[in-house]
């Protein structure tokens, strides 16, 4: 699903109209965020978003990965396998598992470091915990089954809180107030932080940015491509691609979390082709188109990004309290 156009301006006539709709889905998920939930054997990171749709919360948790490993930790994913038909509680086994079963983020994740899927969030903990020392939650910071040490909000600083109203009169799934009462920080990603997230977390405010993989980086500057996406925000992944230095001289962007079928893929190709440009991907929509063509993998080229976070040692400080 797309996120309509219309969350993301001046609340107009559509979005007062969804307004009390909005306010009773605002108020039990505010209501259900106040309850407890069960204490995990050991730590637990939430990331999470204020808004529906992807926030750049995958780069967050993998570089929450990134620290903890370095530190000498054993961090475990815990995801809910958006996409994919298991339930869980299951410990993800990247050969054995595709996109179908358990989602493509978990997919992604799972290069990194162990990663359970479970749609009950307190039951994939107890499981995540058997396989390490501390659990990063990748979304579910609404979901009230799960105990967090500590929460994460990221904040995509190109739509922010879009028009503020809650689901379907915009993008927030609760309130941002009760939502805003939960976090420990919050992490604006692209740029400076929307004024309402400035004023809420002042100095509980991380400033980052996705930074493409070098290698990859060089390889398309000054290239003619094609950009094909299947996330949130497509724009976003275009954008990097120009920014870089590439030449976008054409895109197809599908729905978020789209699973391609291998028609599709052969379409992008020849797009591609038609237009002597070089086809390029995200990380997460090569999985799922992987799965569909395996025999095509290597005729698109992938564009890795990582997080670069402003005052990382204060967050390994924040993170290293979490064990003593």
């Amino acid at each position: 699903m797309r996120a309509p156009d219309f969350w993301w301006e001046k609340p107009g006539f559509l979005a007062r109209s969804l307004a009390p709709l909005a306010k009773i889905y605002g108020g039990v998920a505010a209501s259900r965020m106040v309850k407890a939930g069960l204490k995990a054997p050991c730590p637990v990171i939430c990331v999470g978003n204020f808004v529906a749709g992807g926030a750049g919360k995958t780069p967050l948790a993998l570089k929450l990965a990134e620290i903890l490993k370095a530190e000498g930790h054993r961090p475990v994913f815990l995801s809910r396998g958006h996409g994919g038909a298991l339930k869980g509680p299951v410990l993800v086994d990247s050969v054995r598992h595709g996109p179908d079963d358990v989602g493509d983020e978990p997919l992604l994740l799972v290069r990194f470091a162990p990663v359970v899927i479970a749609r009950d969030r307190a039951a994939g903990a107890l499981l995540a915990a058997k396989h390490g020392d501390v659990i990063i939650m990748d979304d579910g910071m609404q979901n009230p089954s799960l105990f967090k040490d500590l929460t994460l909000a990221v904040v995509d600083s190109g739509q922010g809180l879009g028009n503020e109203l809650c689901i379907p009169a915009g993008p927030l799934r609760a309130p941002f107030a009760d939502q805003a009462e939960k976090v420990d920080f919050c992490v604006s990603i692209g740029g400076l932080a929307p004024e309402t997230i400035k004023k809420t977390f002042a100095e509980r405010l991380f400033q980052a940015r996705l930074v493409p993989d070098p290698t990859i980086a060089e390889l398309l500057r000054g290239e003619r491509v094609f950009a094909v996406s299947g996330i949130g925000r497509p724009q976003k992944f275009e954008a990097s691609l120009v920014e870089l230095g590439a030449k976008l001289v054409g895109k197809r962007a599908f729905p978020d979390h789209h699973p391609f079928s291998r028609a599709e893929f052969d379409q992008v190709l020849a797009d591609a082709a038609r237009l002597k440009a070089i086809p390029v991907t995200t990380e997460k929509d090569f999985v799922r188109m992987v799965a569909c063509a395996p025999d095509r993998a290597d005729r698109i080229e992938v564009l890795p990004v990582r997080l670069a976070i402003s005052d990382e040692n204060q967050l390994k400080k924040r993170l290293k309290s979490l064990f003593s």
